[in-house]
């Protein structure tokens, strides 16, 4: 049976929850509404349209949903060139690789969003799939990416950690019964990302790198 490392991408191997925050807020803007970016950055991690429904509430015009969508791809689109991977992002892939993790992505990144992440992050050679958002019914906090990495895989939910930065990946992971661990780089509070269940929190995919020997990942090594 594989052992499954599973990475969400946007605030954890990628440093890019920011860039979405921004877009998202130009993109609410032309249609019309004021959303603060600290609401914004809260909800950064769910699916467009979970995204959209959770900050602008069920009474909005749903009517605008598909071009506020468009109008933060279309923003987003603009940084594709020159996406920042965090430090070491490879360097912890590649690491997990040679000690018998297969990688696997989940996220609700799509298209060329995703190849531009993929491309930011440069650890193809050791990625063996990605779970995104076309290959699912829901979206995080839903379990079904990670359960859908699970089956990439090939391993069971006891045999896989997976590796995010919101309150909706380690909701997401519960929920499809994998370990979870928390980074810093996404910008949700440490006590937000215990609370929602994760096993271990790092300042970054670096600091979880160091001490990756002491990590969930090595205690599953040791017991299974």
């Amino acid at each position: 049976m594989a052992r499954a490392a599973i990475f969400d991408v946007d605030g954890t191997l990628a440093d890019t929850n920011h860039l979405h925050v921004v877009a998202w807020w130009e993109a609410f803007r032309q249609a019309g509404h004021h959303v603060p970016m600290h609401d914004i950055h809260r909800a950064v991690g769910l699916g467009g349209g979970d995204l959209i429904s959770r900050l602008l509430g069920p009474g909005r015009d749903a009517g605008q949903d598909d071009a506020i969508s468009a109008a933060h791809s279309t923003l987003y689109g603009t940084w594709f060139d020159r996406l920042p991977a965090f430090d070491r992002a490879a360097d912890l892939l590649r690491a997990l690789a040679r000690r018998g993790w297969t990688i696997v992505l989940a996220t609700s990144a799509t298209g060329p969003e995703l190849d531009a992440l993929r491309g930011a992050v440069d650890a193809d050679d050791v990625i063996a799939a990605t779970a995104s958002a076309d290959d699912v019914e829901a979206g995080k906090p839903a379990p079904d990416p990670v359960a859908h990495a699970l089956e990439l895989a090939g391993a069971d939910a006891a045999e896989a950690v997976f590796v995010g930065d919101t309150v909706w990946d380690m909701e997401a992971a519960g929920m499809a019964g994998v370990t979870s661990v928390a980074v810093l780089g996404g910008g949700i509070p440490r006590s937000d990302l215990v609370e929602a269940g994760a096993a271990a929190v790092y300042d970054d995919v670096a600091d979880l790198l160091d001490r990756l020997d002491t990590s969930p990942f090595a205690l599953l090594e040791r017991t299974r």
